[in-house]
């Protein structure tokens, strides 16, 4: 409804396609994995196909989503009270990722702190096993090189951020976009650079262990869900900036009303704050050196 319109300081939201459609896309993504990891429905495995579709509809979801919600923003949908609610749902969100990400540092400290415990089994594989950590025969990646370059692009973005927050709270535009744009490029950049480290990792082989090193494949499962879905983070944190980069080149958000672009600032510095984490105690305090 219009801003006209409103006899309230709520907003009942139109029907809209895009949770269901949303909830299609992701389940169909999944299902994409699935296929180009494993193989399924006679597709081969490698088959990118069904992932990319998928993908795409979640893409389309933002861009549908987002848009309306821009939409109700300039119509004047978003009363004090309405604010109010989408603060409260971003705090919520953003506890619901800290959660998920709560659950990868559990198994990789559960593993990392309690291997000991292990080597007391009466089965000899497993004490051999689980004797060290990392595990026999796994490379870690030296935490000063690529993992400290990107510590530092991150929290150089963090500082763009918060700078683009300032100058849009004081009513300087450029200043803001010149602030985000920045924010976009770091970010680009921190994902390029994981993409070549974990490129690299894989065709030296480093976590694949060798013979006698049969629990190899647990160190490398941990590493690569932990730091694979933080850069999955960073990229939606980009494109989710890129979209506030959008709405202020089409003189969008004000000094007093950008919460799209606040929202996009909170996600972005919780994920440079998981990144701290990541690097302190997965590369550097259980990752200083490999198993032998």
């Amino acid at each position: 409804m219009s801003a006209g319109d409103v006899k309230h300081d709520y907003h009942l939201v139109n029907p809209s396609p895009w949770p269901l459609v949303g909830s299609l896309a992701a389940c169909v993504m999944a299902v994409g994995g699935v296929i180009a990891m494993k193989g399924l429905f006679g597709l081969p495995k490698g088959d990118l196909t069904v992932l990319i579709a998928g993908f795409a509809g979640v893409l389309l979801t933002m861009a549908g989503w987002w848009r309306d919600v821009t939409i109700e923003a300039n119509q004047g949908d978003h009363t004090p009270v309405v604010s109010i609610g989408l603060r409260y749902g971003m705090i919520m969100f953003i506890a619901s990722e800290v959660m998920f990400f709560v659950a990868w540092f559990w198994i990789f400290f559960e593993m990392a702190l309690f291997n000991d415990v292990r080597t007391h089994s009466g089965i000899e594989e497993v004490r051999a096993a689980w004797a060290t950590w990392p595990p026999k025969g796994v490379e870690t990646v030296p935490a000063w090189n690529l993992p400290l370059l990107n510590t530092l692009i991150l929290l150089l973005s963090g500082t763009t951020v918060t700078w683009a927050h300032h100058a849009l709270q004081t009513g300087d535009r450029r200043g803001a976009k010149i602030g985000v744009l920045l924010t976009v490029i770091l970010g680009a950049i921190f994902t390029a650079v994981q993409v070549y480290e974990y490129h690299h990792i894989l065709q030296h082989k480093y976590f694949f262990g060798g013979e006698g090193a049969e629990n190899s494949g647990l160190y490398g499962s941990a590493f690569f869900m932990a730091t694979g879905f933080h850069g999955f983070h960073v990229l939606i944190g980009t494109l989710f900036l890129l979209v506030c980069l959008g709405r202020l080149m089409g003189k969008g958000f004000s000094p007093k009303q950008h919460f799209g672009f606040e929202a996009a600032a909170w996600y972005w510095h919780f994920v440079d704050v998981v990144w701290l984490f990541l690097f302190a105690f997965i590369y550097v305090v259980f990752g200083a050196s490999g198993g032998h």
